[in-house]
C-alpha cells in the first residue's frame, strides 16, 4: 500500500524544489529536495571543504528559522554535490535534501505546513545557495539555444 506523497514548490527559476513525506497518514516528518546545477567561479584545490562549509551553514540557517512549535530540534541535512568533478566552465549536480521531524500532527496538504516548508526553503536558497561566492546556479546542465531555420519564407523552430 502506498503511504509516501510528494509535492511540487515552485518558487525558484533555476532550481526545481518538491517536499514529500514516506508515510502520509501518521506523519512524523517529511523532506525538502532542491536539485540545481553549479558551475564554479574560480579554481579551489579543495571544494571538499567548501561542500562542508556550506553544508554546515544550511545546518545554521535551519537552527535559526525552524519553528519551534513545529519541528524538533533535529534533523538530516545531505548535500549530494560530487567534489571531485567540480572544473570552472563545466556544471555539476547539486542536490540537498532536508529531513524534518515535526512536533505535532499535521495534515499533509495543510497550508500551514506548506508555508513554512516555503520559508525554511527560500531562506537556505538566498543565504546559503544563491548568494555563494562559489557557485554560479543553473537549472539544467546546458544552456538552450534557439535555433531558427528559414524555409520557405517560414520561421522553424527546432
Amino acid at each position: 500500500m502506498k503511504k509516501g506523497k510528494t509535492s511540487q514548490l515552485k518558487i525558484f527559476n533555476n532550481a526545481k524544489c518538491y517536499y514529500g513525506t514516506v508515510d502520509a497518514i501518521k506523519l512524523k516528518s517529511i523532506y525538502i529536495v532542491l536539485q540545481t546545477w553549479v558551475e564554479p567561479t574560480r579554481d579551489l584545490e579543495n571544494w571538499d571543504r567548501v561542500t562542508s562549509s556550506i553544508k554546515r551553514n544550511i545546518k545554521f540557517t535551519l537552527n535559526e528559522i525552524c519553528n519551534k512549535n513545529t519541528f524538533e530540534s533535529y534533523y538530516i541535512v545531505d548535500l549530494d554535490l560530487r567534489s571531485s568533478g567540480i572544473q570552472t566552465g563545466k556544471r555539476s549536480f547539486m542536490n540537498l535534501e532536508i529531513t524534518l521531524y515535526l512536533k505535532s500532527t499535521f495534515d499533509f496538504k495543510s497550508k500551514d505546513l506548506k508555508k513554512e516548508i516555503k520559508e525554511i526553503i527560500s531562506s537556505i536558497y538566498i543565504e546559503n545557495i544563491m548568494n555563494t561566492k562559489y557557485f554560479i546556479i543553473h537549472k539544467t546542465k546546458k544552456t538552450k539555444e534557439l535555433v531558427w531555420h528559414i524555409y520557405s519564407k517560414r520561421l522553424w523552430k527546432f
